[in-house]
């Protein structure tokens, strides 16, 4: 589980292409990997991926094709949002997350508002549906609240902070990003269509 509070953004190195997908080496920058292990997981840019090599400042992890078809992002040279996964003992900063993407959104508008900005991103009509005004959504690892939602669109504020530390000071229209929704919106959903107990 993640809270999609960013720890570092770190940037793909090297990527292999292997016959069930692609490998990845991504410099960590500055999130510690003294207390990674083998195995361990990581979000990187909202995709929960396995540590299968540590190396001085940077660790591998593989990405099947099934994973890449359902993803935005992962060119070698590509700066990334980086997590460790939560630890029972951590302070729940942001929001409960899987790390397992829903799909992928494209950014119709970001503008000053200020300091900060304002993000709209478009998203396929099965997932808008799971989003809501107030409610949670990750982008590209972020938790973030929604402001406001408009059929298939919604928008969200980054503020100074978040922009500082993410990769979101980079973006523009028509970038695409990872979007997860609300962990309860899966399990509501499926309550419902499931019925009551028999």
């Amino acid at each position: 589980m993640f809270t999609g509070i960013i720890a570092a953004v770190g940037r793909i190195a090297e990527v292999t292409h292997a016959e069930g997908g692609i490998r990845l080496r991504i410099d960590a920058t500055s999130l510690p990997l003294d207390d990674v292990a083998l195995g361990d997981s990581i979000a990187v840019s909202g995709v929960c991926l396995t540590v299968v090599s540590l190396h001085e400042r940077a660790f591998d992890v593989d990405v099947s094709q099934e994973t890449l078809a359902c993803i935005a992002g992962f060119e070698r040279g590509s700066a990334v949002n980086l997590e460790k996964a939560l630890r029972l003992a951590d302070r729940m900063g942001g929001d409960l997350m899987s790390a397992h993407v829903d799909g992928v959104g494209r950014v119709e508008r970001f503008e000053e508002m200020g300091d900060n900005r304002r993000l709209e991103i478009d998203v396929p009509a099965d997932l808008a549906r799971y989003i809501a005004r107030k409610g949670s959504v990750a982008v590209d690892g972020v938790s973030l609240t929604v402001n406001a939602v408009n059929g298939s669109r919604f928008t969200v504020n980054l503020i100074p902070h978040t922009l500082a530390g993410t990769t979101f000071a980079t973006l523009r229209p028509g970038a695409r990003v990872n979007i997860e929704i609300d962990l309860l919106a899966r399990y509501i959903e499926r309550m419902f269509a499931a019925g009551p107990p028999a």
